[in-house]
């Protein structure tokens, strides 16, 4: 009895003394810990959603791979025009020892405002963040100098973004007064074809739409009035794509004419087209904590950890690829290594039968339970991918001759995973995920690092105002309002200026 009680006692000992190593090795040193981003400086960034960063860091200085013990806690003090600075924090957890935390506030402005990053009640890093100049909401119209803007976000120049300056090398000098005529001409197509003519004069936007089809000159519509409560746009004159597919091709009729200067959110290897951040990605952006069930941020929370996730490649979505069919087949010949289904048929409508049948969508968090996601073009280039790269499963993405403003900076192997145009290695390709598991997993990390450095809202606002304004030194002619325009109003809840809106033209 007496041994088996000093046996019960050592084993107690033992297990008390790892408990206790245990817990030493798990402390989050508060002064250590990382704290950075945007939100930090909200007086100078303003973004429909503030965001920052959280990384725990351990006494040794080695920064947390797995989700911290305890909880961080954020507030937003303030005053504001009706009491305290009412604000909406929402933290998201990556499960890789960093969190996401983004707010918004309430009220038109907040002063005196400290941000507060608390751990177990203690401060954390510089907490508090003490914020010197009224923070005004998004909502607001507080144009800053567009200049000062790009310094304040820390935009890269032209000449830093490969996409951008590629898109350009075309336009060094764009008179619109002498191709427009034509312009409009060649892509005078209604049933096939529409485009919108934007006009931006003294903060003001016109535009006129082409074509049958322009519900999508809104997103537009709503980007340029989001810029503009920002930052003084330029005066400039473009036109716009609204369908999916490029339209300014190269060959044909303008190896003798000149290409044709047109925005797109899509472009490919044989146009000509000058690539915009997605009508999705920049809805997502403008109504980050919003309307939207699906943004940049809110996508990497992190529900399902890499070792709980099915060893399975995982596709939903409608039927506007061939691709997509042979996937079906694919999940068919090899059911224990593919997940993929298709949610509409539209394009392929007399195959439903064959490939069918159309399963209900699901929510996009639920395509991470799965380790590698398929990524397929659909009618152009599948509009998902930011959000793939960002989800925390390895991306497989296909071959395409279809670009988004990013895909320049993407590298194979580094972010993502190549898969043949024909879909003939899809099967290798999981397999070498499967058997190369944690080289998948650095795969994973440097495309969510990947978002970090190029696809936050932060990096969609700054695509947009950088090529804004190199595209307005480009431009020889006079920018002028056209007789037949519509007129456009910026949408704001207050003003932090004495006149908001020039009128002049």
């Amino acid at each position: 009895m007496v041994l088996r009680t000093s046996i019960c006692s050592l084993n107690a000992a033992i297990f008390i003394l790892i408990l206790h190593l245990s817990n030493c090795q798990i402390q989050v040193d508060v002064e250590k810990t990382v704290v950075w981003g945007p939100g930090l400086k909200p007086d100078e960034v303003v973004l429909p959603a503030r965001y920052f960063f959280i990384h725990a860091v351990d006494k040794a200085g080695n920064k947390f791979d797995s989700v911290p013990p305890a909880k961080f806690d954020v507030q937003i003090n303030g005053n504001s025009p009706h009491g305290k600075c009412r604000s909406n924090i929402n933290l998201i957890e990556r499960n890789d020892g960093s969190i996401i935390v983004r707010y918004s506030i309430s009220a038109d402005w907040c002063e005196q405002v400290e941000i507060v990053v608390r751990y177990n009640n203690s401060h954390v890093a510089q907490s508090p963040y003490v914020v010197r100049n009224k923070v005004y909401s998004e909502r607001c119209y507080c144009p800053q100098d567009l200049s000062l803007w790009l310094i304040h976000n820390n935009c890269p120049a032209v000449d830093d973004d490969k996409q951008m300056t590629w898109d350009l090398h075309s336009f060094k000098r764009v008179n619109f007064s002498a191709i427009r005529e034509n312009l409009v001409k060649r892509y005078n197509s209604p049933e096939s074809v529409s485009l919108c003519h934007y006009v931006v004069k003294n903060q003001q936007i016109w535009r006129k739409c082409y074509g049958k089809y322009t519900g999508f000159s809104m997103f537009m519509d709503r980007t340029l009035s989001a810029l503009g409560r920002v930052a003084y746009l330029p005066d400039m004159e473009f036109y716009i794509n609204l369908g999916d597919w490029p339209l300014s091709k190269k060959g044909g009729q303008q190896r003798t004419s000149g290409p044709y200067p047109i925005f797109s959110w899509c472009g490919s290897d044989d146009s000509y087209d000058i690539t915009l951040p997605t009508y999705d990605i920049t809805e997502s952006t403008l109504e980050n904590m919003g309307r939207v069930m699906l943004d940049i941020l809110s996508v990497q929370k992190s529900e399902y950890p890499w070792d709980t996730k099915e060893e399975k490649a995982f596709f939903r979505g409608r039927d506007s690829r061939r691709e997509r069919l042979q996937l079906i087949d694919l999940a068919r010949k090899h059911p224990d290594m593919i997940n993929a289904s298709i949610t509409n048929f539209f394009f392929f409508r007399n195959e439903e039968e064959k490939y069918g049948p159309k399963v209900p969508h699901i929510s996009f968090m639920e395509f991470f339970r799965y380790k590698y996601q398929l990524n397929i073009d659909g009618a152009v280039a599948a509009y998902r991918l930011p959000y793939l790269l960002a989800g925390g499963s390895l991306v497989l993405k296909q071959e395409s001759n279809y670009y988004e403003h990013f895909y320049s900076k993407l590298v194979p192997y580094k972010h993502y995973v190549p898969i043949k145009r024909d879909l003939s290695d899809v099967i290798e390709k999981i397999e070498w995920a499967r058997n190369n598991d944690m080289r998948a997993r650095e795969i994973v990390s440097a495309a969510r690092e990947f978002v970090d450095n190029n696809l936050l809202p932060q990096h969609i606002y700054c695509y947009h105002l950088t090529m804004f304004k190199e595209w307005a030194t480009r431009l020889i002619s006079p920018v002028v309002v056209l007789p037949d325009m519509e007129k456009l109003h910026l949408s704001y809840t207050c003003s932090c200026k004495e006149h908001p809106i020039k009128d002049e033209l």
